[in-house]
C-alpha cells in the first residue's frame, strides 16, 4: 500500500496541486469560480503555453530553447508586415509559422552540427531575433491591423481562436509523445543520448526535427500574440522563454531529459494561470507576483532535483537486491563441493 500510494502521488501530484488550487481559489474569490474567468485565463494562457509545449519537447530530448520570446516577436512582427503587404490573415499565419521555422532551423543547425551546447545556441539566436525585429521597424510599433486581429481576437463556434489553437498543439504534442516513433526517440536521446546513437537513432536529425516543431509552435504563439494586442510590437515576448519552461517544469518535465508528457504541461500552465489569476483578483501587487513566482521555478526545480535522487537510489537499490545471491542458492556449497572443485 505503501508503496502503491508514492507511486500514484508521484504520477498524479500535478493533478492534486491543480485541484486544489482550484478548490481553495474558489473560497478566496467568488469571481474565479465562473465560465467567464476560466475562458478569461485560458486565453491568457494559450500563447505561453504554445511555447511550453515547444519546451517541453525540447527539454525532454535534452535541449532547451532560451530564444522563444524573441522569435516570437520576430515572427510576428513579420506575419503583420505580410498581412499589411498583402492583406490575407491565412498568408500572414503562414509567414509568422515560417519565420520561426526557419529560426529554430538555425538553432538546430548550430546545436547538431557545430556541437554548440543549446544554451549559447539560442542565446546567440535570442539578441539576434531582437536585433533583427527592432531593426525591422526601426523601433516603432505597427497599429491599423484590421482583419488580422482575427487570430488573437476572433471565436469559432464560442470558442476562442487561441483556445483552439492552444487544443490543437495540446492533441499534436500529446500524440507525438505517446503514439509516435519520433516521440520515442525523443525521450530515449533524452533519457541517454549516447545508448541512443548505439541502437540506430539519428541523433542529429531528432534535435533538429525537435527545434523544427518548436519553430512552427513559437511562429503560432507569435501571430497570435500580436493579433491579440492588434500591432506589431518588436519588443514583444520579453520573457515568455521562461514561463514557458516553468509551465514545463512544474509540470513534471524533467531538466535532466527524458521525462516529461503533454498533459503535465498543460496543467503547469493551468496552475500558472489560475496562480496570476487569482492573485490579481486579490489585488496582490505585481512586484510581489513576480517573487512568488520565482519561488516557484525554485520549488520546482528542488522538486524535480530530488524526485531524480529518489529515482536513482530506488534502481541502485532494485540493482542491489538482483546482486544479492543466498547462501543456500548452490545445490553444493564449498563444504559440500568435490576436493578437485575446492580451491
Amino acid at each position: 500500500m505503501r508503496s502503491y500510494w508514492s507511486t500514484a502521488t508521484n504520477r498524479y501530484s500535478i493533478y492534486i496541486i491543480l485541484l486544489v488550487m482550484i478548490v481553495i481559489s474558489s473560497f478566496l474569490s467568488p469571481v474565479f469560480f465562473s465560465a467567464a474567468n476560466f475562458s478569461n485565463i485560458s486565453r491568457q494562457i494559450s500563447i505561453t503555453t504554445i511555447l511550453a509545449f515547444g519546451q517541453t519537447l525540447l527539454i525532454i530530448c535534452g535541449l532547451i530553447d532560451l530564444s522563444a520570446g524573441s522569435v516570437l516577436a520576430l515572427s510576428g512582427l513579420l506575419a503583420v508586415i505580410a498581412f499589411k503587404a498583402v492583406g490575407s490573415p491565412i498568408i500572414a499565419l503562414f509567414v509568422g509559422i515560417a519565420v520561426g521555422v526557419a529560426c529554430n532551423a538555425v538553432n538546430g543547425y548550430i546545436v547538431t552540427k557545430f556541437r554548440t551546447p543549446p544554451f549559447i545556441a539560442t542565446l546567440a539566436m535570442m539578441t539576434s531575433a531582437r536585433g533583427a525585429a527592432l531593426m525591422l521597424t526601426g523601433g516603432q510599433n505597427i497599429y491599423q491591423l484590421s482583419d488580422f486581429i482575427v487570430w488573437g481576437q476572433g471565436t469559432l463556434l464560442g470558442v476562442p481562436t487561441p483556445v483552439i489553437f492552444l487544443l490543437s498543439v495540446t492533441a499534436f504534442t500529446w500524440y507525438l509523445l505517446n503514439h509516435s516513433r519520433l516521440g520515442r526517440y525523443i525521450f530515449a536521446i533524452g533519457g541517454n543520448q549516447e545508448a541512443a546513437r548505439a541502437s540506430g537513432v539519428e541523433v542529429n536529425n531528432i534535435k533538429i526535427k525537435a527545434y523544427l516543431i518548436n519553430g512552427v509552435f513559437v511562429g503560432i504563439a507569435g501571430v497570435l500574440y500580436m493579433s491579440r494586442v492588434n500591432a506589431g510590437l518588436p519588443n514583444a515576448g520579453i520573457g515568455f522563454e521562461f514561463d514557458a519552461m516553468t509551465a514545463a517544469i512544474i509540470g513534471g518535465t524533467s531538466f535532466s531529459g527524458g521525462v516529461g508528457s503533454a498533459v503535465g504541461t498543460l496543467a503547469g500552465a493551468f496552475i500558472m494561470g489560475f496562480l496570476s489569476n487569482i492573485m490579481n483578483l486579490l489585488g496582490i501587487q505585481s512586484y510581489m507576483q513576480q517573487v512568488i513566482k520565482g519561488g516557484i521555478i525554485v520549488l520546482a526545480v528542488a522538486y524535480d532535483i530530488a524526485s531524480k535522487n529518489r529515482r536513482t537510489l530506488k534502481i541502485l537499490g532494485s540493482l542491489d537486491e538482483k546482486k544479492e545471491v543466498p547462501s543456500n542458492s548452490s545445490p553444493l556449497s564449498t563444504a559440500e563441493a568435490p576436493a578437485d572443485q575446492k580451491l
